[in-house]
Parts: structure tokens; sequence; C-alpha cells
């Protein structure tokens, strides 16, 4: 079976997938900017193991072979599945599998914002770390006793929301219904952006939820008030995020998503002291990569034998 990783692997994971020769899988791996040689190795692959670059109409019409889209992670939102549908071509994707790993990185992001990390870091390399100017100093915080509004509860809130308990945040949270067994109180999301000093995104990028946190969102923040975002970058209009920022109106924002990606030099949100940033890689940890990997490999063992897939969307 050809498979095409549409991801640059490391020297280790290479020698992996290389092993899984032995097994029928012969994969190709290309890096997701590298258009030339994915439009090569299109019209062979049978089986996409795909990351973040989106996959479209044109490119399904080009993979006359092409039988199943894997997702390497949960969203779906970069695969045209009106395309795949027409194409006769199924999408799975694998929830949970990297929940552990954005849990983590949404609560490294919060906690680097609250003690202002990327200055302090800046400010250590440069000779400054024992200067540190007095605002600054005074503007550093901790999650004990401030308010975490989390904006969906699925499989990655439900990680992270005992360990903010633990280190003595108030939790609140919204989603489509209450949900048993939650130690966080419900709200409707316009109470949630009220009350919280910490706002935290864990839903998908749909058409509607897309913008859901616009300028009247916004406004209705505390002042001070942080964003974090691990899921998608569309879930926020960027323009009037930046601009809240630069007024000091929200006081700190944790990006791993962004609305184009990769941001483009020059974008204002890379110029702003009060944002920590990530290239999208809240997923990304050995241990992801194991589950995701063992997860796609029996999809394609359930593919050549006609067996039912594994979280399968279309």
């Amino acid at each position: 079976m050809r498979i095409l990783l549409h991801e640059e692997p490391g020297p280790a994971l290479r020698r992996q997938l290389a092993a899984l020769s032995a097994r029928g899988l012969l994969i190709d791996w290309c890096a997701p900017a590298d258009d030339v040689r994915f439009d090569a190795l299109l019209p062979e692959i049978e089986v996409i193991w795909h990351a973040l670059r989106p996959l479209s109409f044109t490119d399904m019409a080009r993979a006359g072979k092409l039988r199943l889209i894997q997702k390497i992670g949960v969203g779906i939102d970069t695969i045209d599945l009106d395309a795949a549908r027409t194409h006769g071509i199924v999408v799975c994707n694998m929830p949970g599998a990297n929940a552990r790993a954005v849990a983590e990185m949404t609560l490294l992001l919060m906690l680097a914002c609250l003690r202002r990390l990327p200055q302090i870091d800046r400010a250590v390399r440069e000779g400054r770390g024992w200067r540190l100017d007095p605002i600054l100093r005074e503007s550093m915080g901790e999650l004990a006793g401030r308010t975490v509004g989390l904006v969906g509860f699925g499989a990655i809130p439900q990680l992270l929301a005992p360990a903010l308990s633990a280190l003595g945040a108030i939790l609140i949270y919204t989603a489509t219904a209450p949900k048993s067994d939650v130690a966080a109180r419900f709200v409707a999301l316009n109470d949630l952006l009220v009350e919280a000093d910490i706002v935290s995104l864990h839903v998908p990028l749909t058409e509607k939820t897309a913008h859901m946190i616009g300028p009247e969102q916004i406004a209705r923040m505390k002042p001070g008030a942080m964003l974090v975002n691990t899921a998608r970058g569309g879930l926020v209009d960027q323009a009037a995020l930046v601009a809240a920022l630069s007024s000091g109106h929200l006081g700190a924002a944790g990006l791993d998503v962004f609305a184009d990606e990769p941001v483009p030099l020059g974008d204002p949100v890379l110029g702003l002291e009060n944002v920590v940033l990530a290239p999208h890689i809240g997923w990304l940890t050995g241990g992801t990569l194991r589950r995701s990997f063992d997860i796609a490999i029996e999809n394609c063992r359930r593919l050549a034998a006609g067996e039912p897939l594994l979280h399968r969307v279309v």
C-alpha cells in the first residue's frame, strides 16, 4: 500500500516509517510546503496521512488511486469533505490521540503569559535579568485564585481541568450542553467572557464557530484578561485580538494557532510583547506520534482487509 505522510519527519521517525515496508506499507513523505514533490507523488498514493496543509477538490481529483485520508489529529477543517464524498475517498481522524499534548501546551501558554516568560527570558539573555523593570515584575501572576473559562469541554479540557483545579484556579466552562460529573460551573459564552480572567478555546472550526471571538466578544472580556488558543486560528478575529492587546484591554495571549499559517513575516501579532507564540505544535510530542501512528497503521490494515475503519468521518 502506497502512503504519503504529508509532513517532514525527523531521522528517527524516517527509520520507523521505512521499517513498515516489511508490513506492506510503502511510505513516502513530503514537507507541507513542497508542492512540487506533493504533485509528483499524488497520482500513485492510496492513503494520505494528513497533518495541516489543506487538501482541496483539485488535489483529490488528481489522486486517482486515493482511498483514505487519515487525519493525524482531530480537526478536519483542512480537508474538503464534499470533495472526498464526490471522489469516494474515506476520511478518518483520531480523537483523543493528541489530547494530553495539547492540554499540556495550553497549561504551558497560560503559565508563560502569567509569568511574562518571553520578556524575562530575553532580559536574562541580554544581561538585564536582574534589573527588570518594576512594572514587568509587578505584572507577574499565578493561576491560583484566577477564573479560567474553558470554551468547549471535550477530551482536552477534561484533561486540563484537574490540573488547573490542583493549581488553585476557579473553573467555568461553556459547551453545547452541560456535562455531568464536572468540577466546573457551566455558563453561557457571554457570561464566561465577562467572568473569566483567562479564556481558553477548545472547539472545532466550523461555519458556526468561525470568528466566535470577535470585537464584540473581546469587548466583553475583563480589562487585563488573557486569551489562550490551541484549537484553530479561525475561531478568533485576529485583527480585533491584536487591537485589544495593543490597547491594553487584554493583558496577554498565548497562541499556538493563527488566522494564516505559517504566520506571514510582518504580521502585527509578531510584534506584540504581550503574546506568547508557538507554530501550531501543541499536538506534537513523541507520545502523540506513537498513539497517532498506531491508529493510522491499524486503519491501513483495516482498509486492506475490507474491515470497518476507526473514527470514520466521511
